[in-house]
C-alpha cells in the first residue's frame, strides 16, 4: 500500500482513511505493508499487527521513507523525486517478502511509484480515488499544476487494474472526467471508529464545554481543512442570521488552512469576533469531546468527495448540517440522519442551523438514528471486508492471464 499520508502526518481524510484501514485490514486476515514519506518523523519501520500468512509468523507493517526534500518548494517535481524513494523502498521489499498480490495506491501523489512497481513484478494495481483535481477546482483546472495533476490521476487510473471510488458522487467524477469503464470501479467508503466517542458516554464534560462557552450558550461546531472547498468561511457570513434569532450562539472553527486569517478577519469586521473562535489546530481529544458537547456540527462544503468528519460526528451523536453535495448527500438523508443545505447559500445554511438549534429533541432523535446507521454500515472492520473482497477479485482475475 503506498499512501502520501500516514500518521504522525495527516493533512485531510486521504491520511485518516490509511490509518484506519490498514490496521483493520489487518484484523481482516490481510498482510499489509504500507510505504510512505516520512514527512513528520515517526519510526522507520512500525508494526500495525501480527498475524500467521501462509504457514509463516508475519505482521503488516509501515515503512517511513524519507523524502529527497526537506520541503516542498516545487511541488509537483518533488512530489514526483520522493515517489522514486517510495519505489525503491517497494522494490526491496518485493525482493524480501517475496512478491505481493496486490500493489494499493492512494490518489495520484503515489502514482509514479506504483505504476513502475506495477509494471516490473507483473502485479495488478489497485488505486483508491479520494478527490480530484478537476472536482476541487468544481469542474475546473486552474494552471499547469493543475493540469499536471489532472493528467496524473488519468494515468493513475489508466494504469490500475481497478478503480476504488469512496461514494457514487466519486465514482460518477471518474467516469466522467477520466473515461473509467464503469465496470472497473469499486465502491467502498470511507469508515469511522466510534469506540473514542463511546468511551465518552457518561462522563461529565461540562468542565471542558466551559473552556469553550457558557453554559447558556449553544455550541455550532465545525472541524476540518479551513480551505475554500470546505466553506467554513461561510459559516461566518452566516452567523448574523443565526445570532439574530438565538444571540447566545457560540460558532466554533477548528482545523488550520488558507482561509483561517479570512474568517479570523470577517468575524471582526461583522462585529462578531466574541461569538466566532477559530480555534486552529485542536487534538483528536478536543475534536471528540467537542463533538459530544456541540448542539450541532456543520459542515457547509462547496466539494466533497465523501466526509470523514461528517461521519465522526454522527459517531459522537451529534445532530449534523451538511451541504447537499458529493458523497455528503448520501450519507445524510434530510430530516431523517441529519439537515441538508443548499451549498454556497448563506440563507439556507443559517436556516439549517437553526431549524437544528431550534428543535433540539427532533436533531437528537435524527442523531440516534444516525448513530446506529454509522455503526452497522460505516465501521472501520466492515470497511475493510469490503476492501478484502476487491482483492479477492483482482487475485482471481490476474491468476487467469498471463499479464
Amino acid at each position: 500500500m503506498l499512501s502520501w499520508e500516514y500518521p504522525p502526518y495527516i493533512v485531510g481524510g486521504l491520511g485518516a482513511h490509511v490509518a484506519a484501514l490498514a490496521p483493520a485490514l489487518a484484523r481482516a486476515g490481510a498482510e499489509v505493508h504500507v510505504v510512505t514519506p516520512r514527512w513528520k518523523g515517526g519510526a522507520a519501520q512500525e508494526t500495525i499487527g501480527a498475524k500467521k500468512t501462509r504457514g509463516r509468523a508475519s505482521a503488516s507493517m509501515v515503512y517511513r521513507v524519507d523524502p529527497p526534500v526537506a520541503g516542498l518548494t516545487n511541488f509537483f517535481a518533488d512530489v514526483q523525486q520522493t515517489n522514486l524513494n517510495l519505489e525503491e523502498q517497494g522494490h526491496a521489499l518485493f525482493d524480501q517478502l517475496g512478491g505481493f498480490d496486490v500493489i494499493h495506491a492512494h490518489d495520484w501523489l503515489v502514482a509514479w511509484a506504483a505504476a513502475s512497481l506495477k509494471r516490473l513484478h507483473k502485479t495488478p494495481l489497485l488505486a483508491t480515488i479520494h478527490a480530484t483535481e478537476r472536482g476541487r477546482g468544481r469542474g475546473f483546472l486552474g494552471g499547469e499544476t493543475s493540469h499536471s495533476i489532472n493528467g496524473t490521476e488519468w494515468w493513475l487510473t489508466y494504469e490500475a487494474w481497478r478503480v476504488i471510488a469512496t461514494s457514487r458522487f466519486m465514482a460518477d467524477e471518474v467516469k466522467a472526467y477520466f473515461n473509467v469503464p464503469p465496470d472497473k470501479i469499486d465502491i467502498v467508503p470511507n469508515g469511522v471508529d466510534a469506540s473514542p466517542f463511546d468511551a465518552l458516554d457518561g462522563i461529565d464534560l461540562a468542565a471542558f464545554r466551559a473552556r469553550w462557552a457558557r453554559p447558556d450558550e449553544r455550541i455550532v461546531f465545525y472541524v476540518g481543512r479551513v480551505v475554500q472547498e470546505k466553506g467554513a468561511h461561510l459559516i461566518v457570513e452566516a452567523a448574523p442570521r443565526i445570532l439574530a434569532e438565538i444571540p447566545q450562539t457560540k460558532l466554533i472553527i477548528a482545523g488550520t488552512g488558507s482561509m483561517r486569517d479570512h474568517i479570523i478577519w470577517r468575524a471582526q469586521q461583522l462585529g462578531i469576533a466574541d461569538r466566532v473562535v477559530a480555534a486552529g489546530f485542536i487534538t483528536d481529544a478536543d475534536r471528540d469531546r467537542l463533538l459530544k458537547v456541540a448542539d450541532a456540527a456543520v459542515f457547509p462544503s462547496l466539494y466533497e468527495p465523501f466526509g470523514i468528519v461528517a461521519l465522526e460526528a454522527m459517531a459522537a451523536k451529534c445532530p449534523v448540517i451538511v451541504s447537499d453535495v458529493g458523497g455528503l448527500s448520501e450519507v445524510v438523508s434530510h430530516e431523517v440522519t441529519g439537515i441538508t443545505v443548499y451549498p454556497d447559500n448563506i440563507e439556507s445554511l443559517a436556516w439549517g442551523i437553526l431549524r437544528t438549534l431550534n428543535d433540539p429533541a427532533a436533531a437528537k432523535a435524527r442523531a440516534a438514528k444516525t448513530y446506529r446507521m454509522v455503526k452497522k454500515e460505516y465501521s472501520w472492520d466492515r470497511i475493510a471486508e469490503r476492501t478484502v473482497e476487491v482483492y479477492a477479485r483482482l487475485i482471481r482475475e490476474r491468476a487467469k492471464t498471463a499479464w
